[in-house]
């Protein structure tokens, strides 16, 4: 027995010493104690048993566990940035790029070098013509680069095969419905060209519909470059010509023209990974909604470059083939004095870098040059 001072200082007795006190009370009065020791055994053996969930009620957890982010995910889908995040010097610089008003050139000093655009007109001569019921191939001005081809039959659904003296196989889609002139480039130079147009008559099967063979003697190897075609399409029109007068204004050479136009675009154009998963074969991009909307792939970077090179009487070849394993676009330039440059992004004293303005724009300069190299990385397949 102890004793505790407490407010009403009265005796308190433990719970072992009261259980003690009383057995002995029992005893002296010859009473039954078992009942008190059977109870005093049980508490000591009464500890709390760890419960499990069973196996209906660990499925049942888990089945409203996957409900809950089954029902929450769109609401974070719709939380989360879509796309990649544009920076904000490239947002600035594409908003400019697209407002005509910005191209002005009052306050810039003028270059030695005449900017004023050059937009080579090709059309149908009438003069050289080769034709049936379905196809008219015009061939009055193939020494300027180019053939004139139109379908005039009923099919929905038409290629286009050109096969030059190289034994390249170029296929292009042709309008139909009525067709139009197009305009096809002979980028092989002198020679034979085949030419063959094929009506489709169900799924992947085709027929021909006409075959010439036409005899090509360019009176200027460059001219396939300048001219505009079915994929390379501009005019003194398009905002994407003023735009190349605007940067070729300051220019001495055009080598500085090429520098000034390649710069602008790759700060300015954000490439477009939405378009890239839901392109068609035979997409053709228009230059000037490449320019204005700021975006684009592979293909649209190259035509736009390309037209406002070729805009600025500078020979430029778009290019379509393998850059690793990836198809892709880029563009070569023709520069006097240094002939066909497959690389302008730099140059170390003896070899230019390949010039590839969607790579340029994406990835850093270290990871550019460590990719292209000697060029060895891009295999060309077409020229455009």
């Amino acid at each position: 027995m102890e004793y505790i001072n407490n407010k009403k200082n009265q005796f308190h007795i433990s719970e072992d010493n009261a259980t003690g006190v009383l057995l002995e009370v029992l005893k002296r009065t010859g009473r039954n104690s078992d009942f008190l020791t059977e109870d005093t055994e049980n508490k000591k053996d009464d500890k709390p048993e760890k419960t499990v969930p069973d196996y209906y009620t660990v499925n049942i957890l888990l089945i409203l566990a996957m409900l809950v982010i089954v029902i929450s995910t769109p609401i974070l889908l719709f939380m989360l940035p879509s796309g990649p995040v544009i920076d904000p010097d490239r947002e600035l610089a594409a908003k400019a790029m697209a407002n005509r008003e910005n191209y002005d050139t009052t306050v810039l000093p003028k270059g030695l070098r005449d900017n004023t655009p050059m937009c080579l007109r090709p059309f149908a001569g009438g003069k050289d013509i080769h034709k049936n019921d379905l196809a008219i191939v015009d061939a009055t001005n193939a020494s300027d680069g180019y053939l004139v081809i139109r379908y005039i039959g009923d099919s929905g659904k038409v290629k286009l095969r050109i096969t030059g003296p190289d034994e390249i196989v170029y296929t292009y889609n042709l309008a139909t419905g009525g067709g139009k002139d197009e305009v096809f480039p002979l980028q092989a130079g002198d020679g034979t060209y085949l030419v063959c147009v094929y009506e489709n008559l169900a799924a992947t099967q085709y027929v021909t519909a006409f075959s010439e063979k036409i005899d090509v003697t360019l009176n200027d190897k460059f001219l396939p470059f300048l001219y505009p075609n079915q994929y390379v399409d501009f005019n003194e029109g398009n905002q994407a010509i003023a735009y190349s007068e605007y940067l070729a204004y300051t220019a001495n050479d055009d080598l500085e023209v090429v520098s000034n136009i390649y710069n602008a675009l790759i700060s300015s154009l954000t490439y477009d990974y939405e378009e890239a998963e839901t392109v068609q074969s035979g997409y053709i991009p228009d230059v000037d909604e490449v320019l204005t909307t700021g975006k684009g792939i592979c293909l649209d970077y190259a035509v736009l470059m390309t037209a406002m090179l070729r805009s600025q009487k500078i020979p430029t070849r778009m290019e379509v083939g393998y850059a690793g394993t990836a198809y892709h676009a880029w563009i070569s330039t023709y520069i006097t004095d240094i002939g066909w440059v497959n690389g302008m992004i730099h140059f170390d004293g003896k070899e230019w870098s390949l010039m590839d303005p969607t790579f340029a724009s994406t990835t850093d300069n270290e990871k550019l040059a460590s990719f292209i190299g000697d060029g060895k990385n891009y295999q060309t397949k077409y020229i455009y």
